[in-house]
């Protein structure tokens, strides 16, 4: 090897072993940097923790979504934390004493001149009752609620009975949304069928109007109480009804109207949950199960009411609703009642409307007249009433309606009319449809009598 190969060989490897230190050098640099912000970060946490990162994803997934049936420890864990946070609630909840000290002191800080028997307060005295009425009564004293309940009053005064009712208002809603919660066994502000059939089962003890029930009446009147809710709730069939409609619907103040020691014979008759009104509607099915089997047949429910339902109508409820063997069970006949009961609520006609579409095309149309209404024509017939053509009645159904579209009658153009009974009426009860005839009649007759 000669002096300039091995001179050309040694420079090579100098330069190689630059190379290395070099990139090594940069690396070396880069990692210098990542550990000066690292030890930064740390150091910044630890000087303000207010500026910690986000750590939501550590969090574990018992807060994401409810702990499945088999994990016991999760849902005994969940249910105390739950019971724990109702009571927490309970106990921010005004009792007698304290509504009764916020009534004096209402009365103390009156303005007068009362306005006949009421006493009144102004805006200042609103303000004083709240300082001495202390922190659980704060909520109650907003402006915006002083704004709601003035009734133009000249000195700028409210009713202090007016505002005592809604105070006690608000107590009960918080009160019964409580007492709704411990009933909530998935803790999600909804009740289940068997949920509400709970709580309707303890309540009826404290309610003095239901003493007269025997207690193996119970689970039917539960049954009937329960029916309505979902009825009218649950129109979807969802299985579960919200808290928040529950509070919202009169059905729970009709129920709780119970707890009153005297009654008239009026309010009872017209209150769904009264004893009277679940009597009444349970010996209607024993009357009309004539076989004794605990079910009803399509025969059997014929005799419903005045029994002027029509056949065509009787086996479109059998098709559409829930049966056993071709017979109709308690509930599914209770479904059936509050529908024919109740056929001015869209829940009622969403009930009767599902039995009269029967192409399914979620709209009434000629078919659909056609098919209900010959059956009318065929009861008239037999009994000797003057005929009346299918092109009348269609005709005069649709000028009723006033549907969006010309040939078709929708849920919610029946709805929108306000004219859905009458419709129904007309289409599957024979009595219906003739006291729609006899309107005219029926008038002058009343005018008379009131002559």
């Amino acid at each position: 090897m000669s002096w300039a190969q091995a001179l050309r060989d040694r420079n090579e490897k100098i330069n190689k072993s630059k190379v290395v230190k070099e990139v090594s050098e940069e690396e070396q640099k880069k990692l210098d940097e990542e550990a000066l912000s690292k030890y930064y970060a740390e150091y910044k946490e630890k000087l303000c923790p207010e500026t910690k990162k986000d750590n939501s994803n550590q969090i574990p997934r018992f807060y994401f979504k409810l702990p499945s049936d088999d994990d016991v420890l999760q849902q005994k864990l969940r249910e105390e934390s739950r019971a724990v946070f109702l009571q927490r609630k309970s106990r921010e909840l005004l009792d007698n004493d304290e509504l009764h000290e916020l009534w004096n002191l209402l009365e103390k800080h009156a303005a007068p001149p009362p306005v006949g028997e009421e006493q009144m307060i102004n805006y200042e005295g609103f303000l004083k009752v709240k300082a001495d009425a202390g922190s659980k009564c704060s909520q109650f004293f907003k402006p915006i609620t002083f704004a709601k309940l003035y009734q133009k009053d000249p000195y700028g005064r409210i009713s202090i009975m007016q505002f005592f009712n809604y105070v006690m208002r608000k107590v009960w809603l918080y009160q019964t949304r409580i007492g709704l919660s411990l009933y909530d066994v998935a803790g999600q502000g909804f009740l289940r069928e068997s949920d509400l059939e709970n709580y309707i089962l303890e309540l009826i003890p404290t309610l003095p109007q239901l003493d007269g029930l025997e207690k193996n009446f119970y689970s039917f009147y539960v049954c009937t109480a329960v029916r309505k809710f979902f009825f009218f709730l649950d129109p979807m069939h969802t299985g579960k009804i919200k808290i928040q409609d529950v509070l919202s619907c009169s059905f729970l103040d009709d129920l709780l109207e119970l707890r009153d020691e005297v009654l008239s014979k009026e309010k009872q008759d017209a209150n769904w949950f009264s004893a009277p009104s679940a009597l009444r509607v349970y010996g209607q099915y024993l009357n009309l199960d004539t076989d004794h089997n605990g079910m009803l047949s399509k025969d059997e429910l014929k005799k419903y009411g005045t029994g002027t339902l029509t056949d065509c109508f009787l086996d479109r409820v059998f098709q559409e609703c829930l049966t056993y063997e071709g017979e109709m069970d308690y509930k599914t006949y209770l479904d059936f009642v509050l529908a024919l009961e109740n056929k001015k609520e869209p829940q009622a006609l969403q009930y009767l409307f599902k039995i009269l579409d029967v192409q399914h095309n979620a709209y009434l149309n000629t078919f659909s007249l056609n098919f209900f209404f010959r059956a009318i024509q065929e009861e008239m017939n037999k009994h000797g009433h003057e005929e009346v053509t299918l092109h009348d009645v269609k005709d005069e159904i649709f000028d009723m309606v006033k549907p969006k579209h010309p040939l078709h009658i929708t849920l919610q153009d029946l709805v929108n009319s306000a004219q859905g009974d009458t419709v129904m009426n007309i289409l599957i009860d024979v009595n219906g449809f003739l006291t729609y005839e006899n309107r005219e009649l029926l008038v002058l007759e009343d005018n008379e009598d009131v002559i």
